[in-house]
């Protein structure tokens, strides 16, 4: 259930954001006298204060009452979900929210890309993509790109063992249905 809460907000948060454009182009007054917008009438979507908030519910949810213990164990929360955002995000779903004409600002698209900045092997790849590159050269940046993803997969394995180490089977199984160990 608290699974599928932690989906539920997420999937919430994600339409607020992609929403945004749209809800300060309908606000007559482009967001004036309203602290929490931008410049452009645009929300101030705070990454690090979700972070926050999920980390939050993560200590709730796997019973962390004591300061002493979630300092110790947070850590490892935090490399984990560092590495599973790396490795499902690393040029795979966030390439489809990405600015089409490439980080340009051009034709008045300002929307920021969604997700983590990709990595240089999925530019690379991508450049590769859009330049009809020849055929060798494709299929070496590909496997230049599959190597890296490999390496982001590792060290999110690694995290989720260190983390693994220290939870309780509770603690475990709960982790696992929030999707933070496999």
């Amino acid at each position: 259930m608290k699974a599928n809460q932690l989906l539920t907000i997420c999937g919430i948060a994600a339409a607020l954001c992609f929403s945004a454009g749209s809800v300060s182009a309908q606000n007559d007054n482009g967001g004036a006298g309203n602290p929490n917008r931008g410049a452009g009438g645009r929300g101030n979507f705070d990454p690090a204060q979700m972070q926050q908030r999920m980390m939050e519910n993560i200590r709730g949810d796997l019973g962390f009452t004591n300061d002493t213990d979630w300092n110790a164990v947070q850590p490892l929360f935090q490399k984990v979900m560092d590495a599973r955002r790396d490795v499902g995000f690393g040029g795979g779903m966030g390439r489809m929210f990405r600015n089409r004409n490439n980080g340009d600002q051009a034709g008045g698209n300002n929307r920021p890309n969604f997700g983590p900045q990709p990595s240089q092997e999925a530019e690379a790849l991508q450049k590769s993509i859009d330049d009809n590159a020849p055929k060798a050269q494709l299929k070496a940046a590909l496997a230049k790109y599959q190597a890296s993803q490999k390496a982001k997969q590792a060290k999110l394995v690694t995290a989720q063992e260190n983390l693994r180490k220290v939870l309780t089977p509770k603690q475990e199984a709960q982790a696992t249905l929030l999707g933070l160990l496999e």
